[in-house]
């Protein structure tokens, strides 16, 4: 049988709400054991939105698939020892307080590598360990004001948009599996582990890309296009007969088997030969271009531009999307206790992903735990 990649690891999690629990998820989904440690009333995500029930909504199930919940209360000696046994014999630990909060405690960094040399301690914090800013709480809406992606999003006469999901959480959760597995091949050669920080807003500014480097390097400052893109020309959406479609012709040769796929004679324009030149007369290809698609259904125009080679695609709806063909190919919808989710988007060839359990009610493992760490047995 195939092992999961992290199977034996240990995984002390001491998050809440989105970003330390998606790392901690997506260490459970590669096979980590995570013990997600909750307050008595519970990580807040339970009660977020309409279908909450039970302390259970489908924002915390999203995001703690596969893990075990032990309440603890650290105001409780009895409890915070428990939590510091854990600790002290974790691999990894994710934390997402706010900076200095877990002294108190002894569960910061410092205090528990006195007691665990080889930790691997992973803190999640809004804008990280100093700065001016350190101190203060971060939530994602807020850094993704604050650190530039609304400013580039959104129409241009229109105000500034959020994306549809959080999305400095997540890429900070991304990140933080990373630096995790990178630490982990480094403490197997030395046999010390590491303190990372990770920030929201580090997070966000690192994922400006290209609209980053426009203004480093050029000092040119990136402005709100809605959906076309700054670089690239015809980049965007379309209106077609009967509803919108993405065209994507990210190079000359794909303009050019765009044009000849409707037999356009606009690739051989000294205007709209280059992209330099699409950039430079964008209002008056794109003018062009959207008279001539709207004449056209959406599936006639995917499936030229498929045959074509062109990028192009429909603008689905979420439930289009989870749906499609596609989808349903690649198995990216998994059932567990009949309860589905979209699973993590990595496939080995010798290693499986593990997928056990549905996201845990309320301290369903604090028995067990409690009772094994008594006995001495648990993460010993």
């Amino acid at each position: 049988m195939m092992r999961s990649p992290l199977d034996g690891l240990k995984v002390l999690e001491l998050a809440r709400v989105l970003a330390g629990p998606w790392a901690g998820q997506l260490l459970a989904d590669l096979g980590a054991e995570v013990i997600k440690v909750e307050s008595p009333i519970g990580d807040e995500t339970r009660k977020w939105g309409e279908d909450s029930f039970n302390n259970n909504s489908s924002y915390f199930k999203c995001t703690n698939r596969g893990k075990s919940s032990f309440v603890a209360n650290f105001k409780k000696k009895n409890e915070l020892e428990m939590v510091q046994h854990l600790a002290k014999n974790a691999d990894i630990i994710i934390e997402n307080y706010k900076v200095n909060n877990l002294k108190e405690y002894k569960l910061d960094y410092k205090n528990i590598k006195k007691i665990n040399k080889s930790i691997i301690y992973c803190s999640i914090t809004g804008f990280g360990q100093n700065g001016p800013l350190a101190l203060l709480p971060g939530y994602d809406f807020v850094i993704q004001a604050m650190a530039g992606i609304m400013s580039i999003t959104g129409e241009k006469d229109g105000p500034p948009i959020k994306p549809g999901v959080a999305y400095a959480d997540i890429f900070t959760s991304l990140y933080s599996v990373i630096a995790i597995q990178a630490a982990l091949h480094s403490r197997k050669k030395t046999g010390i582990g590491s303190f990372i920080d990770m920030s929201l807003y580090d997070t966000q500014l690192a994922v400006l890309a290209n609209q980053a480097s426009t203004y480093l390097l050029n000092g040119k400052e990136p402005k709100r296009m809605g959906n076309k893109h700054p670089s690239i020309v015809p980049y965007q959406l379309f209106e077609a007969k009967d509803g919108d479609i993405i065209i994507a012709c990210g190079n000359d040769q794909q303009f050019k088997s765009l044009c000849n796929a409707f037999e356009w004679d606009f690739a051989n324009s000294k205007k709209f030969s280059t992209n330099k030149k699409r950039i430079k007369n964008r209002t008056e290809l794109i003018s062009e271009l959207s008279n001539k698609l709207k004449k056209f259904k959406k599936e006639k125009i995917i499936k030229i531009l498929n045959k074509a080679k062109v990028p192009v695609g429909n603008v689905n709806s979420v439930s289009e999307a989870l749906n499609h063909v596609q989808t349903k190919s690649r198995k990216m919808i998994k059932s567990i206790s009949g309860e589905k989710f979209v699973r993590t988007p990595i496939l080995y060839d010798n290693l499986k992903l593990s997928y056990k359990k549905i996201a845990p009610e309320l301290g369903d493992s604090n028995l067990v735990i409690k009772k094994n760490i008594l006995s001495n047995k648990f993460w010993e």
